[in-house]
This record gives structure tokens, sequence and C-alpha cells, in this order.
């Protein structure tokens, strides 16, 4: 049994984390989609983004929809635990959001124009929720591959940052950082809205575009 807390909003550090267990959490290995790959190994000429915009359900269809995109999976990362389950995610004692795992063809949709498709979905100055979902799970957060993702996600943080507070709007709290290790969520979790179409989805954008209007 996990120990019992409210929800949680502060990160834990690594010496509390959850142990964990060294074996994966088995999932099928076909996209309910599109029925690609989830796992390695992707075309060569592809690459992958890590993005966490609240409850990843939602988050994936978001990106399963955009010419480009090769395969999409949810999981688990910048936290600590290894091969943690979600409620154990849940609790707050593993440090991980929940994500969603881009595959992408470069030569078809640009990591620049990934980043205008995440900022848009989902508010970014929410904190340790997004919407009515409370809990450090639900963070915002950019996991970068390179120094290349890593320039672009922090300028397109800025900018859409100054297009916030123009609006009135808060500060991004979204966290950027070099990607750890993403874990794969279990399956029932794996394209969630194509298994199940009425299900919750709390995704949900500001309203601001990250273009500024004329």
């Amino acid at each position: 049994m996990l120990p019992q807390y409210g929800v949680p909003t502060k990160l834990i550090s690594q010496a509390t984390a959850l142990p964990g267990r060294t074996r994966p959490i088995e999932i099928n290995n076909i996209h309910h989609v599109s029925g690609l790959p989830l796992k390695a190994p992707f075309p060569s000429q592809h690459q992958l983004a890590l993005f966490g915009l609240g409850c990843f359900w939602g988050a994936e269809r978001v990106f399963w929809l955009i010419n480009g995109i090769y395969s999409t999976a949810v999981g688990y990362s910048g936290g600590f635990t290894p091969n943690p389950t979600y409620e154990e995610v849940c609790s707050g004692l593993t440090g991980h959001t929940e994500v969603v795992q881009i595959v992408y063809d470069p030569a078809k949709i640009s990591y620049a124009e990934l980043l205008v498709i995440f900022w848009e979905a989902h508010d970014p100055t929410h904190g340790m929720r997004q919407g009515n979902d409370i809990g450090t799970q639900y963070r915002s957060a950019i996991y970068t591959f390179d120094s290349e993702q890593q320039e672009l996600a922090t300028a397109s943080k800025h900018h859409y940052g100054a297009n916030l507070s123009n609006a009135g709007r808060g500060k991004i709290t979204t966290e950027i950082k070099p990607a750890r290790s993403f874990f794969y969520a279990e399956e029932y979790h794996q394209q969630y809205l194509s298994k199940n179409p009425n299900g919750y989805c709390g995704i949900g954008g500001t309203g601001i575009c990250f273009e500024n209007n004329p």
C-alpha cells in the first residue's frame, strides 16, 4: 500500500522517492490509431520530443492528429522512480510528470512547430496543476534531447511568456530540462481517447496565440 497523502503540490527529492522496480511495465507495441510501433527502433531520420501538458490522455490526442507525427505514447518522466506505476506517480512520491513521447519526421514538421502546438494546447501558468487536475504529475514540462531543442524551447518560452503577459496572464511555470528516462505508462493509458472516445479530457489552452496577432 502507498502512504495516503493529500494532493501532492510540491516536488520531492531523490532521497525520498519510491524505489520503483527494474522490470518495465509491459505494453502492446502497436499504436491504437496508426498501427505503428510505440517503441524503438523508429525510422532513422525521425526525432523525439517529450512534453508534459496536463493529463496525458488528452495531450497525446493533440499530437497524434498532427501531420508529420509518426507515433505517440504516454508515460512518466522528469522524476526519480524507475518504472513507476500510475498509482505511484499520482502519489507524488516518484517526482514524475505525465508526458507524451512524440516521434516525428522533421522533414514534415519541425520541433519549433511542435512547440507552438504545445504552448497553445494548455495553460503553462498553472504550476502544479492543469485546469481541475491538481498534483505534481500535471505540471507543464518540456524535456529536451539536445542543445538545439533546449535553445528552441527556452526561446519559445520567452516569446509566449511575453504574449501571455501582454494579455494580462501570469508567468509561465513550465520546466525545461534535459530529458531523463521515459517510462511507458500502462497499456490502458496508451491512446486512451481512441479506445474510449467519450473519456475524460482536461486539455484546454489559454486562447492566446503563439504568434502575435496584427
